[in-house]
């Protein structure tokens, strides 16, 4: 059968449960830190006031959520490592850890530069990439010579850390800002990133189970859960009506430690690098149909607009919370066909993702939510 091979023989599933207490770790810290941020916040006047336009909510709401859930995914981490004390592994796994808390905290404070001083784009992009610089310090990097081999294509050793560089760089880039363009609607963003994260955490325990990589599994099991946690202890006080927003601050850290997790998975078979990609399908499809949008409607590209799928469902009369609740089942969607489809082989589940994303891209245009009219062409100020 397909799925024979979930469960493999170096490891016993329970084997997780060692690992509950970063979840509950990272999860305390960031709804007693959240809670913290919300009172700073409205002290220091740190706060994302409405223009009626791009930002619809009625009144202030504070900022600072994303050091909230920066101090819940960091106690989960330390948590982590105290709990691989004694381990063959230890070394390289607090290596590796360290460097995506560090690459977080860089990615964090970017964007909470711009939530208070709103940087020019370039410089947003150039912080992501000294972000990522941290992936690639600590050796986090795509085998990229599992799919070359496939191909039976030769791949010269400085070719071959170029493409990696530019790899990491480009996920990072695109992760952060795909996720920054989905932080629109209450509690839409952490929801959608809770989702995308536990099914990477199933991914995760799977090839641990199968003892993929010393140092990778439980690297990967620690980011999860960690980053659920963090996550999670900010959603009470994002969800609808938000008390406070997790800004650029969160959603660049979200992405950042989102795209070192796709990373993480491109270190054995190229399935299993794929099968994570498409978990993070809705943000994807959502950054793909704003670019085009804006360039079918010539609008410009690093420019904010309520153009985007969410904004569009709430524009035709569906209740925000209906909305959210519609995208978390989407995000789930994908999420399943992503961990589905890595557990066939790798050229099939390639056909099966492209006619996914195919299907996806036709009802969008189908459903016209390339067009850009009314209050969906409103444009403010840069994302």
């Amino acid at each position: 059968m397909v799925f024979d091979n979930i469960i493999g023989p170096a490891r016993a599933v329970t084997w997780v449960f060692d690992f509950w207490p970063i979840l509950l770790s990272s999860f305390a810290g960031s709804l007693v830190a959240t809670l913290l941020c919300k009172k700073i916040a409205v002290r220091l006047g740190i706060v994302d006031k409405p223009d009626a336009l791009v930002k619809t909510h009625r009144e202030p709401i504070a900022y600072l959520g994303g050091i909230g859930i920066l101090i819940g995914l960091t106690v989960g981490i330390l948590t982590g490592i105290s709990h691989l004390r004694g381990e063959e592994a230890f070394g390289p796994a607090v290596k590796w850890l360290l460097g995506i808390l560090a690459g977080g905290a860089v990615a964090c404070f970017v964007g909470l530069a711009d939530d208070i001083f709103d940087l020019k784009p370039s410089r947003k992009i150039l912080g992501q990439i000294v972000a990522a610089v941290a992936l690639l310090l600590v050796g986090i990097v795509p085998n990229l010579r599992s799919i070359t081999d496939f191909f039976g294509w030769p791949l010269p050793h400085n070719l071959e850390i170029i493409l990696q560089v530019l790899i990491v760089i480009f996920f990072v880039l695109g992760a952060a800002n795909s996720l920054n363009l989905l932080d629109g609607l209450d509690g839409l963003c952490a929801g959608v990133t809770a989702i995308i994260t536990v099914a990477m955490l199933l991914l995760a325990v799977h090839l641990a189970t199968w003892g993929a990589s010393e140092v990778g599994d439980p690297v990967r099991v620690i980011i999860c859960l960690g980053l659920v946690g963090g996550v999670c202890g900010f959603l009470p006080f994002n969800r609808y009506p938000a008390k406070i927003f997790m800004g650029d601050a969160g959603s660049m850290l979200l992405g950042f430690t989102i795209a070192a997790l796709m990373i993480l998975f491109a270190e054995g078979i190229s399935r299993w690098w794929i099968a994570s990609i498409v978990v993070f399908g809705l943000p994807i499809l959502d950054t793909a149909v704003a670019l085009a949008r804006r360039l079918i409607n010539r609008r410009p590209l690093f420019v904010s607009d309520r153009g985007h799928i969410y904004d569009q469902m709430v524009d035709r009369g569906i209740r925000l919370k209906k909305t959210v609740a519609i995208c978390y089942a989407l995000a789930g969607i994908y999420a399943l066909i992503g961990l589905a489809m890595s557990q066939i082989r790798t050229r099939y589940a390639a056909v099966v993702h492209l006619f996914v994303f195919g299907i996806s891209g036709l009802v969008v245009w189908k459903k016209g939510y390339l067009k850009m009219e009314g209050l969906r062409g409103a444009i403010r100020k840069e994302d």
